[in-house]
């Protein structure tokens, strides 16, 4: 069994204020102990040995997607996964997008890690067009997106959920009408083949809500902006996904793990 996780541990685990967060998110990495781990929001690791150390911390190798706009992201592996290769993503992300393909027993696995931009539908559409494209192009059945997508999930009404937002952080999530919600990126994926593994095997409470965590958070209002999509082979192998709340993972980011068990074994 192989365990992924994905998560937003914001601003680097440091805030303006000087707290820094990165003993309490070492600590619920190492406590859930995934084999592939996608982090966004990595500010300050990319530089001096931040992420390597934290990394090390968990057991992992860290390979890392640097942004020209906005943070970093990365992918992480547990030994004995073997990696066959990593790269980033070569589009003009606000954030980025890194993706890393793994030997199992069933072939190969590529996980991508992103983070779309949280400011605009319309970029947050282009940007998942362009990671379609990138699971197109890794040319296998095992494929996981993994990260924090900004995106309500669409067939659901989220009327009662903006309302509570001040009109600066709910217009990041409607058209530009100003009335309809803008779930066009994770549309955007799902029509090109991808399963949004929450609904398939999410257990313990209906919506699946990953932000905002006791850490705080006012541009959100309960929601669910960090998906695990997978290719239709590999959702197949999903046995559980759960969001990880309670200890240090309610206050160690302002959003909260996803963690999915995939019935795979290291090649």
């Amino acid at each position: 069994m192989l365990r992924v996780m994905t998560w937003n541990i914001r601003t680097g685990g440091r805030d303006r204020d000087g707290t820094d967060r990165r003993d309490r998110i070492a600590a619920v990495v190492a406590d859930q102990r995934p084999d592939l781990l996608a982090l966004q929001e990595l500010r300050g690791l990319d530089s001096g040995g931040g992420l390597a150390g934290l990394a090390e911390r968990v057991g992992m190798a860290p390979h890392l997607a640097r942004s020209c706009f906005g943070q970093p992201v990365a992918v992480l592996v547990r030994p004995p996964l073997r990696v066959l290769r990593a790269s980033r993503v070569r589009r003009p992300f606000h954030h980025a997008a890194a993706r890393v393909q793994v030997g199992t027993a069933a072939g190969p696995l590529t996980v991508i890690s992103t983070h779309l931009n949280p400011y605009s539908g319309g970029r947050r559409r282009m940007e998942a067009d362009w990671l379609a494209a990138a699971v197109r192009r890794t040319g296998g059945d095992l494929t996981l997106l993994a990260g924090d997508l900004n995106t309500l999930e669409p067939a659901v009404d989220h009327t009662a959920r903006l309302a509570g937002l001040a009109p600066l952080y709910r217009r990041r999530h409607l058209r530009r009408d100003g009335r309809t919600v803008d779930t066009r990126a994770v549309a955007r994926l799902l029509d090109a083949g991808l399963v949004d593994l929450w609904p398939r095997t999410g257990g313990g409470e209906p919506a699946g809500l990953t932000v905002p965590t006791r850490h705080g958070g006012a541009e959100f209002a309960g929601m669910r902006l960090d998906y695990l999509l997978a290719t239709p082979a590999l959702a197949a192998t999903a046995r559980a996904v759960r969001v990880v709340r309670g200890g240090d993972a309610d206050s160690a980011s302002d959003h909260y793990p996803v963690v999915a068990d995939l019935a795979l074994a290291p090649a």
